[in-house]
């Protein structure tokens, strides 16, 4: 066993009597030590609970026949960090994740790993070190929060986050009260979990579940169902049948999962942060996974689902309607089917045991909300590396759009720019300087999308930007365009009243200058000065690389 290095031999007595100080008995000295790595913080309400998900994992790991050792990693809740300084710390926060259970599993030699996880960065942080690694490894998320509900007119209305973020937008264009906000506030978020839509916390999760790594249920689950608790003995019980079998992650994370994940992400209409860290994943796992294929796989996929914040469903209703097993079996002739996945099962054998029980919320192939997938990945001169937009939450009259350029250096620019109404419509916002060096950290921009649907203007705007959206954003916002500012991207030739055209249909985005001119403009520029240069975030823009590539360190 790989454990034999920190309790075997002569040499290793110093090792064994550490191990005694802990607890571990001779008898346990002969069993696998498996590493429990758990994102529980009490600052995040997806990971508050996640100490009781952990007590279950290690009776499963106990049960079959391992020793386990719980460790803990950070974990950001993007809600609380939004719009200002510590949303630079979110995307970041993901690589040191990563590197935080590669040290405690490389210093402790564990023979395997299991990952509690729940919110927006610890998902992939912890699947980058899984494939990094590529020691026996099982997921098991934390699950999603319930949507809250508050009385509406005629019955009561399911809210969540998103809905206090557009709300305040309604309260500055006068169409509700400061008090009815502040009764919104006390509802949306009942309770523990990832946040109850199609955010990027539950699109990573469910994405997890597609790709094999998860056991069915892992994505859909509220948090406070027992099944849940059930879920994670299991996940227990299952690393050790992957450990005595030497199934690592690298044997299911591969090109056909990743593709698979993305055409389920497709059809659930997932946040667009799914492409940036789906490609983070393949750079650990050593794949190549061009940024084009995922519109090849978009115009193969239909969207099947309109959950929040593209419709009015939430993950409880698509777990009543029969989880990502259920999708997967909509889209059987879409996906790989005989690829294995941590539960024993192939992806075939999981959804042969499933059924649709709703087709109000997991549409069938033959009635689709549209015939491409919920996320379109955009080209042209004003995104030579592409950028990208999920298509599923944009109005049918906002795909094809043609306005003048408002232009911001910063998330708080345009924020204040929206808040005192100087905003038009027909205008397309850009906000620079915003990408994974220039904010630096890529910030998640929900204010600035979520005032524009709460005043009614997301569809009558664009935004554009080379930092990144929430998964709870809706409306024609694109992001991560590349190159970005900060490294002489087009974006940063932009001026105030350039013509700029979106196509998403046929994927295109475009500025209505010459290349000569926006070389010219560019070469004009001022070299680009990092706005933060000591701590960790001045390490991160020396290391970070571009959003197309999945802003990973190189």
């Amino acid at each position: 066993m790989r454990s034999d290095a920190v309790k075997k031999g002569i040499e290793r007595a110093p090792h064994r009597s550490l191990l005694y100080a802990l607890g571990v008995s001779r008898e346990e000295m002969e069993k696998p030590f498996i590493g429990v790595a758990n994102s529980f913080t009490e600052v995040v309400p997806g990971h508050i609970h996640l100490k009781e998900i952990a007590k279950e994992v290690k009776a499963g790991v106990s049960s079959g026949g391992g020793v386990p050792f719980e460790f803990n990693t950070i974990a950001v809740c993007d809600g609380i960090s939004m719009n200002h300084q510590g949303m630079k710390y979110s995307l970041p926060s993901r690589e040191l994740i990563a590197d935080s259970v590669e040290i405690m599993a490389q210093a402790h030699a564990f023979d395997a790993l299991v990952f509690i996880t729940n919110c927006d960065k610890i998902v992939p942080g912890m699947l980058m070190a899984s494939a990094r690694l590529n020691l026996p490894s099982i997921f098991i998320s934390g699950g999603p929060m319930l949507a809250g509900s508050i009385a509406g007119d005629s019955e009561e209305k399911k809210v969540d986050l998103s809905s206090i973020f557009e709300s305040v937008g309604k309260v500055l264009k006068g169409r509700m009260t400061e008090t009815e906000l502040e009764r919104l506030v006390e509802v949306a978020c009942p309770g523990c979990g990832s946040c109850a839509g199609m955010f990027t916390a539950n699109t990573m999760n469910c994405i997890t579940e597609a790709m094999g790594m998860g056991l069915p249920g892992n994505g859909t689950i509220p948090a406070v169902d027992s099944r849940r608790r059930r879920l994670a003995y299991k996940a227990g019980q299952k690393v050790m049948e992957l450990l005595d079998k030497n199934i690592k992650p690298r044997d299911i994370i591969n090109p056909a999962s990743i593709e698979n994940a993305f055409t389920v992400d497709m059809a659930l209409g997932g946040s667009t942060n799914s492409v940036l860290h789906l490609m983070a994943i393949a750079h650990e796992a050593g794949i190549d996974f061009p940024l084009t294929r995922i519109n090849e796989i978009s115009r193969k996929t239909p969207c099947l689902c309109k959950l929040r914040p593209a419709g009015g469903y939430h993950i409880e209703d698509l777990d009543r309607a029969g989880g990502i097993p259920a999708v997967m079996k909509e889209l059987k002739e879409h996906l790989n089917a005989n690829l294995n996945t941590v539960s024993g099962n192939t992806v075939a054998q999981i959804i042969e045991e499933s059924r649709v029980k709703d087709s109000s919320v997991i549409h069938s192939i033959a009635n689709p909300y549209s015939v491409d997938g919920g996320i379109a990945i955009l080209f042209g001169n004003l995104a030579p590396e592409g950028a990208v937009v999920k298509q599923s939450a944009v109005a049918p009259e906002m795909m094809k759009h043609s306005g003048p350029a408002r232009v911001f250096d910063s998330e708080d620019e345009a924020t204040r720019a929206i808040i005192g109404n100087n905003i038009t419509k027909g205008d397309v916002l850009v906000i620079r300087y915003e990408g994974p060096k220039g904010g630096p950290g890529m910030r998640e921009m929900l204010t600035p999308t979520s005032l524009l649907s709460g005043m009614g203007m997301d569809k009558e705007v664009a935004l554009i930007t080379d930092g990144r959206f929430s998964g709870a954003t809706r409306g024609a916002a694109i992001g991560h365009v590349s190159p970005e500012a900060a490294g002489r991207g087009p974006i940063a030739a932009i001026r105030e009243g350039d013509i700029i055209n979106i196509d998403i249909k046929n994927n295109r985005l475009n500025v209505e200058l010459s290349d000569e001119e926006i070389a010219n403009r560019l070469a004009c520029l001022e070299d680009f000065e990092p706005g933060i240069k000591s701590g960790y975030l001045k390490y991160y823009t020396e290391k970070v690389s571009s959003a197309s590539t999945g802003a990973v360190f190189i």
